[in-house]
């Protein structure tokens, strides 16, 4: 037996089909597959952005005088703001699966991680070279706690820790 569905209400009949099918079943996350350990992944990305971040803005003294380090064009603040949202996003990585440490403090760490770089991001992003530089001293010391922690030889000799 046929039955006749008006044109007008196929479509809604497909949606409700397909509403009536999805039902009861969580979506499947996508498979994760770890392209760095960790140690890598601390090497090729966080440090390197967090390096390219500090060496951005400072001040120099030297037997010449006084010299004011920042970003001087366009393509300099972007790096700058690359570098910002790669620590910012790092910090999600340190939270994925065969990364994620049973510890609440790395979990907090991580958020720290992700917090600290979205400030950085913000501060990039409005060319402002002193908001930048505080930024980065909130990187390096979400960074430098994280390290206290769970890697303190990676230290320098003379690390006082941070209170």
């Amino acid at each position: 037996m046929l039955l006749k569905i008006p044109a007008a209400r196929v479509p809604l009949l497909l949606v409700a089909m397909l509403a009536i099918s999805g039902c009861g079943q969580p979506p499947q996350p996508p498979p994760f597959t770890e392209a760095v350990d960790l140690q890598e992944l601390m090497v090729h990305v966080i440090e390197p952005a967090a390096e390219v971040y500090w060496d951005s803005v400072g001040t120099v003294m030297d037997a010449e005088g006084t010299h004011e380090i920042a970003p001087a064009n366009v393509n300099e603040w972007i790096a700058v703001e690359n570098a910002a949202a790669t620590i910012a996003e790092s910090g999600n990585l340190l939270l994925t699966p065969g990364r994620q440490m049973d510890d609440p403090r790395w979990t907090a760490f991580s958020q720290g991680l992700i917090a600290a770089g979205r400030t950085a991001l913000v501060a990039a992003d409005s060319r402002d070279s002193e908001a930048v530089f505080d930024a980065g001293g909130a990187v390096y010391m979400v960074c430098a706690s994280c390290h206290e922690v769970f890697a303190p030889q990676l230290l320098p000799p003379n690390y006082e820790p941070i209170e």
